[in-house]
């Protein structure tokens, strides 16, 4: 498997901690809160090995990456992410975002259009005017505990996750948890700070990108009818429900999950589409029958 090239970089006034994995069609990959980069490496040796290059980056105070001397909101954040994209070299991307790292995905297509190819959303939100999650779910994400202390993890992994952390959470926790590195405090209130009160909504038809949202029907943070908004709102969008899929579906499934967005980017054709007006539906199971809604 390909090895990730780990530097850091300066952008105004952060370091970053990024990571470029493989060869071939560069892919943005955008994680979600507190998430540093060691969350998401089974997905991206899995990416790189369908012959993507695999950009990464730890969030400013995040894993290796120092936090901001005062938060920003969302289009000053993604500002951060393009000064990165030119510090590594990159013009233009493909953009795979999930959770909040979608929201930084949706405001990156919006922001800076010419330098986003094509977008993959997964388990994530229109923001305001969305569905919000569990309650529960919500509650337990306004502390960074569950990356600190396997204990708690255990106890509120299904509630938050859904999906495999229901039934198995000591698998998620002892492949990719229990390996990611705590956030600081600032960094992870600073992302917080980043998504309160923003919204794509209004300019969500505006985006020109063929994007793909993958949503899971197991999902306690990002209820499924949100990915059935983005779809919706987005022109040229497709949809893809895992079924049975938690939150964290990418480490559920990265095999499977890597050949979906690989073959959407490559241009492949879906199994079954359903018009809606402006918006392609490819609502199926993973390995199962196309069943359109």
């Amino acid at each position: 498997m390909p090895r990730a090239e780990v530097r850091t970089v300066e952008v105004g006034e952060v370091r970053l901690r990024t990571s470029v994995r493989g060869s071939g069609r560069p892919l943005l990959l955008v994680t979600g809160l507190g998430a540093s980069l060691e969350l998401a490496e089974p997905f991206e040796r899995e990416l790189a090995a369908r012959g993507r290059q695999v950009i990464s980056f730890d969030a400013p105070g995040i894993g290796g990456s120092t936090p901001y001397r005062s938060p920003r909101r969302m289009p000053g954040l993604v500002r951060t992410v393009t000064g990165m994209l030119d510090a590594l070299g990159y013009d233009e991307v493909d953009v795979f975002g999930v959770s909040l790292g979608g929201v930084v995905a949706q405001q990156l297509a919006r922001q800076a259009q010419h330098r986003v190819r094509g977008l993959v959303l997964a388990a994530t939100a229109p923001g305001l005017g969305g569905m919000p999650g569990a309650p529960s779910a919500l509650l337990a994400l306004t502390t960074p505990r569950r990356y600190r202390d396997p204990e708690h993890y255990l106890q509120v992994a299904g509630r938050i996750y859904g999906g495999m952390a229901r039934t198995d959470p000591h698998r998620l926790l002892h492949t990719v948890i229990g390996r990611v590195r705590p956030p600081s405090l600032a960094g992870y209130a600073g992302q917080l700070y980043a998504i309160t009160g923003w919204t794509s909504l209004p300019w969500l038809h505006t985006l020109r990108q063929p994007t793909l949202v993958i949503a899971g029907d197991d999902d306690p943070i990002i209820p499924l009818i949100n990915g059935r908004i983005l779809a919706w709102r987005i022109p040229n969008a497709s949809l893809h429900v895992v079924q049975g899929g938690g939150h964290l579906f990418i480490l559920e499934r990265p095999a499977d999950m890597a050949e979906l967005v690989t073959s959407f980017l490559d241009g492949e054709p879906a199994p079954v589409t359903v018009g809606a007006g402006a918006t392609t539906w490819t609502d199926h199971p993973l390995g199962g029958n196309p069943a359109p809604r």
